[in-house]
C-alpha cells in the first residue's frame, strides 16, 4: 500500500485526502516510479474544482508532474533501470497518470533523465513550464533574436521559465502584474521590462518600450477584459498564443485590432507538444541543453510535505508566490 492522495468529489482543499492505495504494477509501456517531489499547477486546482478541461472518475487521483526514482518498468521499456533519478513530462490524462503520492505510474515516452545538478525538488518543477512556455514561443511564435514579447501572469511559473527561454533566443521580455509590488522580483527573475496594469498604461508603456513598434509575441493565460489593450499593445502581424483562461470573465474579439495589425490569436495547449512525438523531442533537447548550461533554472517559492498538500493548494490559490509550489514526498 502507498499514500495516495485522491480527491471523492469535486470542491475546494479540504476534498484532497491522503489514502492508502494499491498501486497495480505498471502497464507495458509505462515506468512505475518512487516519487520524491511533486509540482503543483494551477490545472490540478482547476480540477479539483471542476472548472478543468477533464473530468473526474471518482475517486481520483490527480497531479502532472513529480521526480523520483524508478522502482520497475513495464514489460516493453527499455532504457530505463531501477533506482536511476527521473522527472515527468506531464501526461495526457491528468487522473489516469495522476503523480499526487508515494508512487506513480506513467508513460515511459513523457520520462526524462534530467541533469544530475537538479534537486528532486528542482526537477519536479521543470517539465510542465518549460514545456508549455517552449511549445507557444519557439514551437509556434518563432520567437527569436529582436522580438519583443508580452508575458502576462508574469510571476506564475510559466511565466518566470517564458522569461528564460526568451532570453535564451535574444528576445525581450516585457512582463505585465497588476501592481508595482513584484515589480523588482520579476526584474530579478528576468523580465527587462515591467508593466503594472492597475497602475500604467498598457499600450502606452509597450509602446514606449518598442519605440512605437509593439510586441509581435504575447503569452497570454489571463483573457477577459485585459485581451483588448493586449492586441492594442500588439506590433502588425504579431501572434498571442492563448493558454488559460484566468480571468472568469467575458472575453472581448479585438475585432479592429486584429483586422487593422493582421494578428492572429491563437489558443494553445501544452498537449500539442507532449501528443506529438517530433515536437516532444525538439522540447527534450532544447530545456535539457537549457538546464545543463544554467539559461534555464526552475524557481521554487515554497515547499511543503506531502501531508501538507491542502496548504499547498491553498498557497497556490492566494497567488502570493513568484515560481513553483513544490511537495516533497
Amino acid at each position: 500500500m502507498s499514500r495516495i492522495v485522491r480527491i471523492h468529489e469535486y470542491g475546494d482543499v479540504s476534498v484532497l485526502r491522503i489514502e492508502d492505495v494499491a498501486v497495480p504494477a505498471p502497464a507495458a509501456d509505462e515506468v512505475q516510479i518512487g516519487v520524491k517531489a511533486i509540482g503543483i499547477n494551477r490545472a490540478e486546482v482547476m480540477f479539483r474544482n471542476h472548472a478543468y478541461l477533464q473530468e473526474a472518475e471518482f475517486p481520483s487521483r490527480l497531479g502532472y508532474e513529480a521526480a523520483g526514482t524508478v522502482v520497475t518498468v513495464g514489460a516493453d521499456v527499455t532504457g530505463f533501470a531501477e533506482g536511476e533519478a527521473v522527472s515527468v513530462i506531464p501526461p495526457l490524462d491528468i487522473a489516469r497518470w495522476g503523480t499526487y503520492g508515494e508512487v506513480a505510474n506513467v508513460p515511459a515516452r513523457l520520462v526524462v533523465k534530467h541533469p544530475a545538478a537538479l534537486s528532486f525538488e528542482e526537477a519536479a518543477a521543470v517539465w510542465m513550464q518549460y514545456v508549455t512556455a517552449w511549445g507557444a514561443l519557439v514551437e509556434q511564435a518563432k520567437l527569436g533574436e529582436g522580438d519583443f514579447v508580452i508575458v502576462t501572469a508574469a510571476s506564475s511559473s510559466v511565466g518566470l521559465a517564458a522569461f528564460q527561454i526568451a532570453r535564451m533566443v535574444g528576445a525581450t521580455v516585457i512582463a505585465t502584474t497588476r501592481t508595482g509590488a513584484k515589480r523588482q522580483a520579476l526584474i530579478d527573475a528576468g523580465a527587462h521590462h515591467v508593466v503594472a496594469t492597475g497602475e500604467e498604461d498598457l499600450v502606452a508603456r509597450v509602446m514606449e518600450i518598442t519605440d512605437g513598434q509593439g510586441a509581435r509575441v504575447v503569452l497570454d493565460p489571463v483573457g477577459g477584459p485585459s485581451f483588448e489593450p493586449l492586441t492594442e499593445s500588439m506590433a502588425c502581424g504579431g501572434i498571442l498564443l492563448q493558454y488559460g483562461a484566468l480571468s472568469g470573465e467575458p472575453t472581448p474579439f479585438p475585432l479592429f485590432s486584429v483586422l487593422s495589425k493582421s494578428l492572429t490569436l491563437k489558443g494553445y495547449l501544452y498537449s500539442e507538444i507532449v501528443s506529438d512525438d517530433a515536437a516532444l523531442d525538439r522540447a527534450k533537447a532544447f530545456i535539457v541543453a537549457g538546464l545543463e548550461s544554467g539559461a534555464l533554472k526552475p524557481r521554487i517559492a515554497r515547499t511543503f510535505p506531502l501531508d501538507a498538500i491542502q496548504d499547498a493548494h491553498r498557497f497556490l490559490e492566494s497567488n502570493e508566490q513568484i515560481g513553483k509550489v513544490v511537495v516533497t514526498v
